[in-house]
Parts: C-alpha cells; structure tokens; sequence
C-alpha cells in the first residue's frame, strides 16, 4: 500500500529547500511518496488531512545565523511551528551540510517542540557530489608525481591544527602541496582553483570543486576530517581524492576506514599499514599516521599507484554506483519517517 507524505522543506524559507527535495526525491522506499514544497504561503493548496506523515523542516545552516540575531525570526518561527504542530506536523532541524555534534554548537533554536536533527552522515556529500560531477570527465593522470603529498585545511578545528604542526615539524611536508587558511597558508596559484581569487578563498560556497592539477602532481592525500572522534560523518574532504583516483590517508575518527567499507568502498589496508584506523587514542591515531606518512613519502609513488589501480578504479566507480548510493539516502529519509511515527501527533 502507498504512503503518502507531505514535507514542507524550508519552514521560514532562509535555506536551499530545492537541493533537500532532490535529496530526498533521490530515495526510492518502496511504498512511499513524497508530495513537497518551499512555500509556507502554499500550505493552502494542499489537503493535508490525506497524508501519512507531515514533517516540517527548519533550515539551520551557519550561514544563515544572521537571521537568528533578529527577535521577528523567533517571533515568526514559533508562531509558524505553533499552527503547524496543530496540523499535525513534526519538527526536523536540517543542516546536513554539518554533523549532529556541529549542528549542536550552532545557535540553539528556541522552540518549545521535540525536534530531530538531519546531519550529514555518510549520505548527504556522496549524493551531493554524485549529483553534481555524475556528468564530468575528470582529466586524470597519474604518471608524474612531483610533490608527496596533497593537504587541504581550512577550518582550525583543534585536531587539525595539532596533526598539521606534527607533519610540518617532521618535515613531511617540506616536498607537497598544502593550505591551512586559518594559518595564512595557501596553495600556489598555479595549484589553486583557476576561478577563486588565489589570495582570497572563500569561506562558503567552493569546497566541493575539483581542479585535476594538484591531484595529479602529488601522490597522496592527507584527508583531514571534520572529527576524530565522535559519529560517522564523511565529507567532500574523501570523494575529492576518490573521484580523482588519489591514494589516500584519512585523519578522521576511529574506524573511519571501517566504515567506508562498509559503503562498499575499499581502502589501502593490504598495500600499506592502516592500523591507525583501530586506534582508539587520538593522539596515538595521528603519531601512526604521522608514522605512514613517512613510510609513503620513502616509497616508490609510481609503484604504489601500479599496484593499486585497481582499488583506484573500483572506489571511483563504486562513487557513482546509483543502487549503493541509494541505499545510505534511503535510510536517512527513512529515519525522518521513523521520528514522524515515534512521535506524539495530533490527530
């Protein structure tokens, strides 16, 4: 039998309810449709009454914190989640651009209602960048490797920052391509994104673009992650380097490997030593990565990306594998579905 849903995607219409619809559009839950919209003054035009579930999301992105700051917001959100909870909707937080512990330290909504948070998980930036590079054709080449490794930071997450010091006073990145902007540190314009102003990257809006050169000059990629400790939440900081066909190390949280696996991705643990993955102590975690590091920047590269081509290969095509990445959405839009009936409705 068919369930009918209604989601109103954008409660106070402050974020990009298109990009959450054709998220969730992308689901197939058998048994299962969706009516949607953006538009809190087209409620009218829907008999709300015929649908399953009504779920109302409220936009939370960082970048829309300046709307937080103004007393009529407030105002208008709860008069708006007030009448909505009276047609039987439920409330869901959604920021999957962040993780469920960075959702939390954002402003916290001052609403009077049980909510549920919608964070990235493993599914938001695969789908995302499935979704915008399912038509590119990368220019790929990894004959010459001039430079170790490839390190892209931005934020001055603490962790970050303690691994980024420990790499560069071993001297591990004296021969490679990095950025930490928060240190003023910036990749050569020749190796920056062509159309970002080299001295000037922006802090929103670019982080999922790919440029090939600086993949193919470097042999590895240091993918610092958002957490090393804590949920899965795997990033574009991973589908760059997979996309691109680069051998990869993940400063992340434990098991972070595990569970890219897990995806049906695979990793490098019968070519070189990923033992840092097991790791439970963080600090331990980066001296064996620090540790691999070192081994890598003594290995032939050209050899490694001989022997490796084939798990190279396979993740780049297991990326745009529609049915594997189907199944993680499908169980985000299941858990909205989950809080909807777990939770007290009006009827």
């Amino acid at each position: 039998m068919q369930e009918h849903n209604f989601i109103l995607t954008d409660v106070m219409k402050t974020g990009n309810h298109q990009q959450l619809e054709s998220f969730i559009n992308f689901s197939d839950l058998e048994g299962q449709q969706f009516d949607m919209t953006g538009e809190w003054y087209t409620l009218h035009q829907y008999d709300l009454k015929k649908y399953t579930r009504r779920i109302a999301l409220i936009d939370h992105k960082a970048v829309n914190s300046r709307a937080w700051k103004n007393e009529y917001y407030w105002r208008d959100l709860n008069e708006r989640t007030e009448q909505l909870q009276q047609l039987g909707f439920v409330f869901v937080i959604a920021n999957p651009w962040e993780s469920h512990s960075n959702i939390k330290k954002l402003h916290a909504l001052s609403i009077n209602k049980n909510c549920y948070y919608w964070c990235g998980e493993s599914s938001w930036f695969w789908w995302m960048m499935y979704d915008r590079y399912k038509k590119k054709t990368f220019d790929i080449n990894h004959s010459s490797k001039k430079y170790d490794f490839l390190y892209l930071n931005k934020y001055p997450r603490a962790h970050r920052v303690k691994m980024f010091k420990k790499l560069e006073s071993a001297g591990l990145l004296n021969n490679s391509l990095y950025s930490f902007l928060s240190e003023n540190k910036r990749l050569s314009s020749n190796y920056e994104l062509p159309w970002v102003d080299a001295d000037n990257y922006p802090i929103y809006g670019m982080d999922q673009d790919i440029y090939e050169l600086p993949y193919n000059h470097s042999a590895y990629n240091i993918v610092p992650e958002t957490h090393d400790s804590g949920e899965t939440f795997i990033t574009e900081k991973i589908w760059k380097p997979i996309l691109m066909q680069q051998i990869f190390v993940v400063h992340g949280k434990r098991h972070y490997l595990k569970d890219l696996r897990d995806l049906g991705f695979q990793t490098f643990n019968n070519t070189f030593d990923e033992s840092y993955d097991q790791e439970e102590n963080n600090d331990k975690r980066m001296d064996k990565i620090a540790d691999l590091c070192q081994w890598l920047k003594d290995q032939d590269a050209l050899r490694l990306y001989s022997v490796t081509e084939d798990i190279r290969k396979h993740n780049a095509s297991h990326f745009f594998n529609e049915s594997a990445l189907r199944k993680t959405v499908n169980e985000t839009v299941l858990r909205l579905l989950e809080f909807f009936d777990g939770s007290q409705v009006p009827s």
